[in-house]
């Protein structure tokens, strides 16, 4: 098969298009024949060299893919040769073939196509395991969203707004800011030239935000606890401002707050599948009824891996940049 390889870490320019070894399935996996696959930070991240994949993963970049199935491993029940399915990866779908662990594919949501349809595994296990199945967001509540325009950012919106939550997001333009109320958000807030703490406190009559999605870390760290209600749970996904931060533990604790911290990629495959599971149980049913949607920047050829990462890393996407095979 190909894929595309980093024959030395750097830039988007070190990505090759390059034949390599079909992957094998072993015992409960499947072999997916990729359609499509999307872009995530923790590319940009593995390209540069800081981000291996986990122990047994793939090495190839690509966290999610949309296919065909090709072949059953040992041991698979439940799926056929030839069925439509998109798939949580742990890595390998920046190429033509990935082998998946079954627990970690989902059908492929009616009325929805192949390439759309690999816009949605990445997203939609991120915000549901931690803004639901971590800090458990309730109807009438508020939640923080940072990096509103995002592709995990406007999953969170539609789905925070499915259960009936209000919805503040921090975004850096007006275009995308724009783009966030079109999918429901509740709030604007452009961080460049707006306080999200001020922000939440005036449109919450000082209560504060229930639940804080995170993708800054540090810089965002103190801020975000004083965005809290009472009781408040603060979840951090991401690290782009950084590792290391003070915490004013007497804060945290006037609140009865709670600061939780998850990456979902090295995670055993049981946990992953009880994700996935429960992704296909309350998400699914709000794709195919329309509720909730892909939101899909653009679609560019799978070869063409480096011109997706020069959109990410320039910050110019609204949603999800796709990579088609």
């Amino acid at each position: 098969m190909h894929a595309i390889t980093i024959p030395q870490p750097g830039g988007p320019e070190v990505l090759t298009w390059a034949k390599v070894a079909d992957p094998v399935p072993a015992e409960g996996e499947v072999l997916v024949e990729v359609a499509a696959t999307a872009v995530n930070r923790a590319d940009l991240l593995q390209r540069q060299g800081f981000y291996p994949p986990p122990p047994g993963a793939p090495e190839y970049l690509g966290l999610e893919c949309s296919g065909r199935i090709a072949a059953l491993g040992p041991g698979v029940s439940g799926w056929a040769v030839g069925d439509e399915v998109c798939a949580l990866l742990a890595g390998g779908g920046y190429a033509e073939l990935v082998a998946v662990p079954v627990g970690q594919l989902l059908p492929i949501p009616r009325g929805l196509g192949l390439v759309a349809a690999a816009a949605l595994p990445e997203v939609a296990a991120t915000v549901w395991s931690n803004v639901f199945m971590v800090a458990h967001l309730r109807a009438g509540e508020t939640v923080l969203l940072h990096g509103g325009a995002s592709g995990i950012g406007t999953m969170a919106i539609q789905l925070a707004k499915a259960v009936g939550a209000t919805v503040v997001v921090t975004a850096g333009s007006e275009k995308k800011l724009a783009r966030c109320k079109e999918l429901g958000a509740d709030v604007l807030v452009n961080y460049r030239e707006q306080d999200f703490v001020q922000a939440v406190g005036e449109a919450t009559g000082g209560h504060g935000a229930d639940v804080v999605l995170d993708i800054m870390g540090a810089k965002y760290l103190s801020r975000n606890v004083d965005a809290l209600a009472v009781s408040g749970r603060l979840v951090i996904i991401g690290l782009q401002g950084g590792r290391s931060a003070e915490l004013d533990l007497g804060t945290l604790l006037a609140k009865r707050a709670a600061v939780v911290a998850t990456s979902l990629r090295p995670r055993p495959l049981a946990e992953k599948a009880a994700i996935v599971a429960a992704v296909r149980e309350h998400v699914w049913p709000l794709v195919e009824s329309g509720v909730v949607k892909p939101v899909i920047d653009r679609v560019l050829p799978l070869a063409e891996a480096g011109e997706a990462h020069r959109a990410l890393e320039a910050g110019e996407q609204v949603g999800k940049v796709v990579l088609q095979a």
